[in-house]
Order: C-alpha cells, then structure tokens, then sequence
C-alpha cells in the first residue's frame, strides 16, 4: 500500500481503528467505549456519504446521538447495577424484526426511486437495523449481540460491494468479537439471576 493510499484511506483507517475499540470497550462494559463510538460514526458519515451510502450516512448521524445517549444511560447506573443485563420477550422481538422490514421496505422504495443510492435495500436494511440494535445496547439488552451478528453479516458484503475493503473486514471481525460479547453478557445476566 502506497503511501498515497494510506493518505487517501486515513479517515477509514481511524474510523476502523476506533470502531474495534469501541467493541471491545462494550464487551466489558467500559463507559469509554462511547467516546469512541462517536468519533469513530463522524468519520463513517462522511466515508458513507462520499460512496453513495446514503442511510449509511444518515445512520451515522444517529450513532452520534445515540453515543451521548449511551454514555448518559451508562453513567446513571448504580454501581450495584453497572453490570446488569436484561432480556426482551419474544413479542418485544417479534415487533422489533416486523418495524425493521416495514422501515426496511419504506425507505429502501424512497431511495430506488428519488435518488441515485447504491443497493438502497440492502443499506436500508442494515441502518434500520442497526438503529433498534442500538438501542436495546443502551438499554443493556443481551440479545444486541444476535441482532449486530445478522446485520454485520450482511454488511460485510455491503462494504466490499462498495470497495470498502477496510470496513468490510472490521465487519467480518466484528463477527468474531460478537460471539464473545454474547458470552460475556449472557455469563453476567446468569450470574444476577
């Protein structure tokens, strides 16, 4: 890689970097793995935005608020209460899944057909997605892993269509990271039960 291309790619290669530690703050819980979310979703708005990945873009607007969201619901818990988990039921699931598709399919025809966005179904899918799923990890919810499995799966392939090689493989090491975050918290939910 040519010292031109690695100038080129600089905002990805952080944005990358800071998204991994991110990740691996929120396995452990670690209330800085906000921070890093944040500036890691200003560089993604505008690598999304400049490959035509409009929702993608738009998404990362969100994660920033939702970063400053996260650090606060973080920051009020008790300390007794800092390593809480909670589980949804199968109806909160079953209405989570049937408002991500109604989303999904909304915006997804809006984008087909007023703009010029590259695979808007499959972007749609994965910000809609990827917006419940960030809720319910503020809020703690053990099944966020599964959720964050599904979409970073399919946006492997979302990014590589898009030649955003770097991004795809943190996506596809995501996948790895993910199984032990599941284990982590599913190992802290048993332990308060």
């Amino acid at each position: 890689m040519s010292f031109k291309t690695v100038i080129t790619n600089l905002p990805e290669i952080i944005a990358v970097i800071l998204a991994i530690v991110y990740l691996l703050l929120a396995v452990k819980q670690n209330i800085w793995c906000w921070t890093a979310w944040i500036i890691s979703s200003c560089l993604y708005c505008y690598i999304m935005y400049s490959v035509g990945l409009y929702m993608e873009s738009g998404l990362q607007v969100f994660y920033i608020v939702m970063g400053f969201y996260g650090w606060s619901q973080w920051s009020k818990a008790k300390p007794e209460s800092v390593y809480e988990v909670f589980t949804w039921t199968p109806i909160q699931h079953i209405l989570s899944i049937l408002l991500i598709f109604f989303l999904t399919v909304s915006s997804g025809y809006l984008l087909d057909r007023f703009t010029e966005a590259a695979l808007p179904f499959w972007d749609a899918l994965t910000t809609w997605g990827a917006i419940v799923t960030t809720y319910m990890v503020a809020k703690k919810v053990l099944e966020n892993w599964v959720y964050w499995f599904v979409i970073d799966l399919i946006s492997v392939f979302l990014f590589a269509s898009r030649e955003l090689y770097l991004t795809a493989f943190l996506f596809f090491s995501y996948l790895f990271i993910i199984v032990i975050g599941y284990r982590s918290w599913n190992r802290i939910r048993l332990n308060n039960v």
